[in-house]
């Protein structure tokens, strides 16, 4: 028999995301309608070996659902992977009656929050808030769209330069085990080539196709690489291409952390306030260790340590439909 849950704690982990703070919104608002105590737990599993806790009420959360970053801070935590550092967190919870735990962070937050459950009787919730959409059992994690967003709207600046001066451009996006930014931003922008971590990059394949395109004169040429993409990234695509086509003239541009600030769009604030919702939900119905994700538009419970282990699965098909529409 579950106990009914009546003090819960809300953290960030891992790195930032755009719609944290919107998802942090939703968690303490919903609780707090609910008649439950919500505590915010300062710089993720770090905060709760120091005791860095305090209650959270409707003021604590206002104005801040058009803020990237998170007002609760985040941070990584090594301590917390000893069993001694996570029984100081759990003594730390205790102290405040907190009784439920939700986690907003991705994979390695939920492979802790799994450990420290099964180690402590206390039930933790998984909302998927990263970047890279590397996570399964959702459509989509918060931080994605805006990231994706932010990287078209600089490629897009790249392209007019690019194009003013007849250049090749080589533009590494955030993506260190997954492509899906390099691959949506690519699609998005008209890239030529799109290199990512799931496909090994055939780089004869690259010159052979640029040596054609410049016999066509086709002027503007775009390769849009994912930071982990085997031959190295943006840096070392740049010098290798430089090699086989001396005469290109070719410019390297790594997008960096733009990518995981600025101001969320409306689907990520949309995701974030269901998933946060959702997640409280989860809490009182006694439906524990489970990632709150969305597929098809519906609700999707996974249980955490599947959601540790597990990776979206990646549709070729958008490599060759991204061949076709850039010939």
């Amino acid at each position: 028999m579950n106990k009914k849950v009546t003090k819960i704690g809300v953290l960030t982990s891992g790195g930032d995301s755009p719609g944290m703070n919107a998802a942090i919104r939703a968690v303490v608002r919903t609780g707090l309608h609910y008649g439950l105590e919500v505590f915010g737990i300062h710089r993720g599993y770090a905060g709760m070996l120091e005791d860095d806790i305090e209650p959270m009420n409707s003021r604590s959360v206002a104005n801040i659902i058009q803020r990237g970053g998170t007002i609760l801070k985040t941070a990584r935590c090594k301590e917390f992977m000893t069993p001694e550092g996570r029984k100081i967190a759990y003594d730390n919870l205790r102290k405040h009656g907190i009784d439920g735990l939700v986690i907003i962070g991705g994979d390695g937050s939920f492979r802790g929050a799994q450990i420290f459950s099964n180690e402590f009787d206390i039930p933790c919730i998984g909302i998927p808030g990263t970047i890279d959409k590397d996570m399964a059992g959702t459509d989509f994690t918060i931080g994605f769209d805006t990231a994706v967003n932010t990287a078209v709207r600089a490629i897009d600046k790249i392209r007019d330069t690019a194009d003013a001066h007849d250049r090749l451009f080589i533009v590494e996006v955030m993506g260190r085990d997954a492509g899906y930014i390099a691959l949506h931003s690519g699609i998005a922008t008209g890239a030529e080539h799109i290199l990512i971590p799931e496909t090994k990059t055939n780089l004869e394949e690259i010159i052979a196709g640029l040596t054609e395109k410049e016999k066509r004169r086709k002027l503007v040429n775009l390769i849009v690489v994912a930071e982990g993409d085997d031959t190295g990234g943006g840096d070392e695509v740049g010098r290798l291409v430089k090699e086989r086509l001396p005469n290109a003239d070719v410019r390297v541009c790594i997008l960096g952390h733009i990518q995981r600030g600025g101001s969320p769009t409306c689907l990520d604030r949309l995701i974030a306030s269901r998933m946060g919702y959702h997640a409280v939900e989860s809490l009182m119905e006694g439906r524990n260790n489970v990632m709150v994700g969305i597929v098809n538009n519906r609700m999707h419970y996974l249980p955490l340590d599947n959601a540790v282990k597990a990776k979206e699965r990646f549709n070729k098909e958008w490599l060759r439909i991204t061949k076709i529409l850039a010939s």
